[in-house]
């Protein structure tokens, strides 16, 4: 890389999932990855967040109580069309992970996912091609 090349922009990730402690430790994981991460805990509070802050990818649990995973996807793609949103349960089905896809998530994983597996996921669902995906290769536990 020159002098004159731009770094690029670290990935912004927006972690939505009711569970507080899961949550607060997958984006400490994430940041030590490069990734620019943050969590809100209720599907709400991410309507309200991507609308008002910009994210490149949300990770997007299913089964939250008030607005469930599948409801805040829908309202998601309303206010914030371009985000891309990875679904990440332990309460996954093959039928919701489907549904998923269709209201238009990117990606379906299954929690506990391996940390390496995800940072691959988030670069290659951003199509962030500036990654190289041995950077986010810095661990291969289970989160």
């Amino acid at each position: 890389m020159s002098d004159q090349e731009a770094t690029p922009t670290p990935l912004r990730v927006l972690v939505v999932d009711d569970e507080v402690d899961y949550a607060t430790a997958l984006v400490a994981r994430l940041r030590r990855r490069g990734f620019v991460a943050d969590a809100v805990f209720s599907g709400a509070d991410a309507v309200t967040r991507v609308g008002a802050a910009a994210t490149d990818v949300l990770l997007l649990d299913l089964k939250m109580p008030g607005l469930d995973g599948l409801a805040t996807l829908r309202a998601v793609r309303q206010v914030a069309p371009r985000v891309r949103v990875i679904v990440l349960t332990g309460h996954g089905t093959v039928a919701s992970g489907i549904e998923g896809m269709q209201i238009g998530a990117d990606d379906f994983l299954l929690k506990p996912v391996d940390i390496d597996v995800l940072c691959i996921a988030i670069a290659a669902t951003a199509g962030d091609t500036r990654r190289d995906v041995d950077a986010a290769r810095q661990g291969g536990t289970e989160v």
